[in-house]
């Protein structure tokens, strides 16, 4: 193809959300280019693959509330394999001033139609054998929250969009934007140029890249996030909730027999690395051992330990929608680690954007770029 109507740059879930939902609606002049050899190598394939209705903000909870309940159907309406497992979100909290965010976090959700629940220290602890309880306050559970299988998901999209018409093309990464009269004309990549009307930025953590290349600024940055795994350990059961040690930042949750555990690093630059960070594990243990003292017992299994890259914007809120200063740009990025959970609603977002002209299925305006130069900016505190 040397021309799109509709360009996507990267095939992973939101590239596949976006071909997908453009296809249903009978847009199918569109070519996906992924920079990798495979689709669905990058970002998307190294999730930690958690979904979950607990968060701050409303759109951020209305976004999820649309999408999870589309992977709940998946299989059936798209194909592939969402395998959603809602063995739920547990939050534990142990000061005063982050419960009492966590309470206007379950008011806000309720008011939106999410099943969540306030628990003592004693009910959180019936979800997971020998935990520590002594400092905690409380906690807050979410039954419909749970994880999921992103590679599924977007090969799910994007296949059935190749079935639809839509094209992919591997190893060919965009080496540049054409634009001309305010608006895009094309992009340059290693196969060669491509002419289009519509240039979608689904890159992830090269989203800032893409964007530059087209002249513009996108607050978008990659911060490395490593997931450890233990070896079969039936001391704690499954399934378990995906459960939050709050003031430490570590979660965890079984995968098969074994224990997928994190911690963000807080103090790590921001970087394209994704080996694992062994030194960075002693931190992890810390804190989980602290919360969870049994997994003193757990060994690690080395080889099925990775890290991938959360595409990071200052407030923690994704970047949709068309850009102001260039027409036929439209972002689909920055979700800091909720692109998965979302997929399902930004790709029907995108899709609405390009050929109805406007998002109206949720309104994104509090998402789109302009937000960072009015300052407007809404945090989401609900953040792992």
């Amino acid at each position: 193809m040397t021309s799109a109507q509709v360009v996507i740059v990267g095939a992973g879930v939101m590239g596949a959300s976006v071909a997908y939902h453009l296809a249903i609606r009978g847009c199918t002049d569109v070519l996906v280019l992924e920079k990798e050899e495979a689709e669905v190598s990058g970002s998307t394939a190294r999730s930690a693959a958690g979904v979950r209705h607990q968060f701050s903000s409303a759109t951020n909870i209305r976004l999820s509330r649309y999408s999870i309940e589309k992977l709940r159907t998946f299989d059936e309406e798209v194909g592939g394999h969402a395998e959603l497992h809602q063995v739920g979100y547990l939050f534990l909290v142990n000061d005063a001033a982050t419960w009492e965010q966590y309470r206007q976090n379950v008011a806000l959700q309720r008011a939106l139609g999410v099943r969540v629940e306030l628990l003592t220290p004693e009910e959180a602890a019936r979800f997971v054998p020998r935990m520590r309880t002594d400092d905690l306050i409380g906690a807050t559970f979410g039954p419909d929250d749970g994880y999921c299988d992103p590679y599924g998901i977007a090969l799910g999209y994007l296949r059935a969009a190749q079935r639809m018409g839509v094209q992919l093309r591997r190893a060919s990464p965009v080496t540049g934007v054409d634009v001309g009269g305010g608006a895009v004309r094309g992009v340059h990549t290693s196969q060669g140029p491509v002419a289009c009307e519509v240039l979608v930025n689904a890159a992830g953590p090269w989203a800032g890249t893409v964007a530059a290349m087209a002249g513009l600024e996108l607050p978008v940055r990659p911060y490395r996030r490593n997931i450890y795994m233990t070896t079969p350990f039936p001391q704690i059961p499954g399934p378990i909730p995906l459960t939050i040690d709050v003031a430490s930042g570590f979660y965890m949750r079984k995968e098969g027999e074994s224990i997928l555990m994190g911690k963000s690093n807080p103090a790590e630059p921001s970087s394209f690395t994704t080996t694992v960070d062994w030194d960075w594990l002693d931190q992890v243990l810390e804190a989980g051992l602290w919360r969870f003292p049994v997994l003193e017992q757990a060994g690690l299994a080395e080889s099925q330990c990775w890290a991938g890259l959360y595409e990071i914007t200052p407030d923690h809120n994704p970047i949709l929608g068309r850009h102001p200063a260039l027409a036929g740009y439209v972002d689909v990025s920055g979700f800091s680690g909720h692109g998965i959970m979302h997929a399902p609603a930004a790709g029907l977002l995108i899709a609405e954007e390009i050929l109805d002209g406007r998002a109206h299925t949720i309104d994104i305006d509090e998402l789109r770029v302009t937000r960072f130069q009015a300052g407007a900016l809404q945090a989401e505190k609900n953040v792992i």
